[in-house]
């Protein structure tokens, strides 16, 4: 996965590849070259006591080693300008399929689990992109250039490479090998400590208000320990790499000088050759241990680089069609055809057997016990998940033959949870339509009955609005959210009991304002009170996902023994 994901997403950048590919070849025969210039130096200079040729060739090592740092300095910046590039298209190329993603997918991966692949998990590949263009790429040209101007200095100390290299390579790789469970386990507790802390903040009330603040406070420990416990495996196995590079790099110069001092002292080897050898004996090492370095962090790149892919290739279960119906009948007419809906993994369908339908210009109101399946019937009619038997049609067409985009286009959809976004109260409302002038916002502000506390606040439509509305209470949040649909004019609102949080008086002139407002578009009201939806052209009763009654408020209260029951149990709470 790690190569797939590499290979997509650095074609972009091939030519800026190549181009550091030259730089660091270059940066690295020049490296390889001051050793031999160095030997020369002792043994034409020093030796001969030839101060000319010292500086000469003094002033020539100073070139070459300035084009080294010329060299070295573009391929660093190219190298991170192709490593930041990489990120940024791969996080994108993360958001946009995410936000693809139906209420299926979400709830699979989960949004902690998201947050770290789409930050940390592509940090880590990021970085060792970095690392490679930085130390990896010069790595092969140091190794193979090295070996052979060593041989080329003294054959006869050539099979001190042939041991030394093995054992770097091997104990490195041990340790590699060590590690590619242990980073993978430390992803999946990143995404542990994210989903606790997560819970925690949003539900910090719900915490403080029935005094658990010890035991979210242990079971972050807990969280926090499982991380701290495997990151400590991974440190200390991180930490052997250069102890060990240290011992055989140090060890193989001891037998390179021991060595080479008795060639020096029975005259098959000049002191200069024993320094350039020495040299390009450490030079290889190095490099052995840059590339083994970056081949170990190669295993958590991987471990990132598949939970990165398994989000890129899993396809949204909302598609869109190779051949969209483009004209629909009847603008603004919803119907439920038999619809039938289970969660994945659940024993039993959340909806069976569902029909009815809402025509343009007519409401429809969704009533039942909590579980009942009705926030599931608004997410169905948006298109949010897909049925799995029977259909759900909009003008006449099923919804899953039209454009998401065109479907959507057509909804104004009022969440159980209404959220606003950080910015301002226009920023908000322009969400439902960016074109809309202030005479339509204040418009849609005034059925929703919001305009009067809008024009209180500071800035009026350019009041700053906190990130989730917490800036505002829960009524005027919700009162937001419905001006923020009203501002598109759809063909169908869905309200998702989206009057929970408003006072009787207040819910009764926002109907009273709706009505004329919506008279051309069809209206799906989920709601909790009887009084929201008794003037509903058709109320659909939903008990454990089936349909027990429809009709208007007259008719149930004749024919619908569960809707009586709910009636009677809020006239009792009212009197109460």
């Amino acid at each position: 996965m790690l190569v797939r994901l590499l290979r997509n997403y650095l074609r972009p950048y091939r030519g800026l590849l190549l181009i550091l590919v030259g730089l660091q070849g270059v940066q690295a025969l020049a490296g390889l070259y001051l050793p031999y210039l160095n030997a020369d130096v002792i043994d034409k200079g020093v030796m001969q006591g030839d101060t000319a040729y010292i500086w000469r060739m003094g002033g020539f090592m100073l070139a070459v080693t300035a084009v080294q740092l010329t060299f070295t300095v573009l391929a660093v910046y190219l190298g991170s300008k192709v490593a930041m590039g990489f990120g940024r298209d791969v996080r994108d190329g993360l958001f946009h399929r995410v936000t693809g993603f139906s209420a299926r997918e979400m709830n699979r991966f989960g949004a902690p689990s998201l947050i770290t692949r789409i930050t940390n998990d592509v940090q880590q590949v990021q970085m060792l992109v970095v690392m490679a263009c930085n130390l990896a790429l010069a790595a092969p040209v140091t190794v193979i250039g090295g070996v052979f101007l060593a041989i080329r200095q003294d054959g006869g100390l050539a099979w001190l490479l042939a041991v030394s290299m093995p054992i770097m390579i091997l104990a490195m790789g041990a340790v590699v090998f060590k590690m590619v469970p242990t980073f993978r386990v430390m992803q999946d507790r990143i995404d542990g400590i994210n989903r606790v802390l997560r819970e925690q903040i949003t539900g910090i009330r719900v915490v403080r208000a029935f005094v658990r603040e010890q035991e979210e406070t242990q079971r972050f420990e807990g969280a926090n320990g499982e991380l701290t416990t495997t990151s400590l495996t991974a440190g200390r196995l991180m930490t052997l790499f250069f102890p060990i590079v240290m011992l055989v790099i140090n060890g193989s110069s001891v037998a390179v000088i021991w060595l080479g001092g008795n060639r020096i002292a029975d005259g098959s080897l000049s002191i200069g050759a024993l320094i350039a050898f020495l040299s390009y004996f450490v030079l290889i090492l190095m490099s052995v241990m840059m590339a083994t370095f970056v081949a170990s962090m190669a295993p958590r790149a991987a471990v990132c680089a598949d939970r990165i892919q398994e989000v890129l290739s899993t396809d949204s279960s909302v598609w869109a069609p190779a051949s969209p119906v483009q004209g629909l009948e009847t603008l603004g007419s919803v119907e439920f055809s038999q619809v039938t809906f289970r969660y994945p993994g659940a024993e039993a369908p959340v909806l069976s057997d569902v029909s009815f339908a809402t025509p343009a210009g007519t409401t429809t109101a969704i009533i039942g016990s909590t579980g009942a399946g009705k926030t599931t019937l608004v997410n169905l009619a948006a298109r949010l998940v897909d049925v799995d038997g029977g259909g759900v049609l909009l003008g006449g067409a099923d919804i899953r033959t039209l454009d998401p985009e065109q479907l959507w286009n057509r909804i104004g959809l009022i969440p159980q949870k209404p959220y606003l976004f950080s910015g301002t109260v226009r920023s908000n409302l322009l969400y439902g339509k960016p074109d809309a002038t202030d005479e339509e916002l204040w418009t849609a502000l005034q059925v929703a009955q919001a305009a009067d506390f809008v024009a209180a606040m500071p800035g009026g439509l350019d009041a700053p609005i906190e990130q989730g509305g917490t800036n505002v209470s829960g009524g005027q949040r919700q009162r937001l959210a419905i001006a923020r649909a009203l501002v598109r004019r759809p063909d169908v609102y869905l309200f998702d009991d989206s009057f929970s949080a408003l006072d009787v008086a207040t819910d009764a002139r926002l109907r009273a304002a709706l009505a004329p407002y919506t008279r051309q578009a069809a209206v799906i009201v989920v709601a909790q009170r009887v009084s929201t939806i008794r003037h509903a052209d058709q109320i659909v009763v939903l008990e454990d996902g089936t349909v027990l009654g429809v009709g208007t408020h007259d008719e149930l209260m004749a024919r619908c023994p569960t809707y009586r029951e709910i009636v009677e149990s809020q006239r009792q709470e009212e009197a109460a």
